[in-house]
């Protein structure tokens, strides 16, 4: 089967996930991590790509980045082969360590700009590695807290939250510690199926009760508005589901999702503020 070609962004910008061959291991020990992240930093500053984001896992890498002087797949192109020769040489292999050419994802505009970068940051403690995300040493978490790293495009992202720095910097960490809505690159593929499955008869459950609880007996539900934004919020707080999945269950636009949620969340507040 032919590849799908690659989406092209309009910004430049791409989240970006590479992996090891078969899932297997890319990093074994601190050396070879810092000697990915040295070849990176080297290769970021020759060819001026900007580097927002990363984090280092065992068996695969994120990415938050711009393009430079080159595009993407040459520039990932570097990384891979840089890396590869290091890592066979210095454990006797040979063979591909990276799984098929890198995957990705358009970024274009800045809301998702900083969600994917909460994302990538919060990878090892939604894989349960560390319990809090500054804990995690090889991600570029660290260096928007305690350090400066040249290579990070850090004040380009904290100027998103505040001019302030001491402002921006604890609304950087309260978003880090908010729920993804979006789904990003992931690397367990593994029973996604199964999974997708399980998902929508549970949400189906949960519209069954609704309408239940309402008497409601129509099945066109989604042509009466009131009643369709009671499944959309019951699917949102007793499932937690994503505006993606959301819509993707209910075979809607992710546009009608939005505006409900968002809706929903305003008049919360207004609640609050009363």
């Amino acid at each position: 089967m032919a590849r799908q070609p690659r989406k092209i962004s309009n910004t430049g910008v791409y989240h970006v996930m590479i992996r090891g061959n078969e899932k297997r291991n890319i990093f074994y020990d601190d050396e070879d991590r810092m000697h990915f992240l040295n070849i990176v930093q080297t290769k970021v500053r020759l060819t001026k790509t900007k580097l927002y984001a990363y984090c280092l896992m065992d068996n695969h890498v994120h990415f938050l980045m711009g393009e430079g002087n080159e595009s993407m797949a040459v520039f990932m192109k570097r990384i891979n082969v840089s890396y590869a020769y290091y890592f066979n040489k210095k454990y006797d292999r040979i063979g591909h360590l990276f799984q098929d050419r890198f995957r990705s994802e358009v970024i274009e505009d800045d809301r998702y700009l900083l969600e994917a970068m909460r994302y990538i940051h919060n990878n090892p403690v939604k894989a349960s590695i560390v319990n809090k995300t500054e804990d995690y040493k090889w991600s570029s978490y660290h260096y928007f807290i305690v350090d400066l790293d040249s290579s990070i495009e850090k004040y380009f992202l904290l100027n998103m939250f505040s001019d302030n720095i001491e402002r921006a910097l604890e609304l950087f960490k309260e978003f880090h510690l908010k729920n993804d809505e979006r789904e990003f690159l992931n690397c367990d593929t593994r029973n996604k199926e199964e999974k997708r499955i399980r998902q929508v008869k549970k949400a189906k459950e949960i519209i069954d009760n609704v309408l239940n609880q309402n008497n409601f007996t129509d099945e066109n539900y989604l042509d009466h508005k009131d009643m369709r934004n009671k499944i959309i919020l019951s699917l949102k707080q007793q499932r937690g589901l994503s505006i993606r999945q959301i819509a993707d269950v209910l075979n809607i636009n992710r546009g009608v999702v939005q505006i409900v949620i968002t809706s929903d969340k305003k008049n919360h507040l207004r609640g609050h503020e009363q």
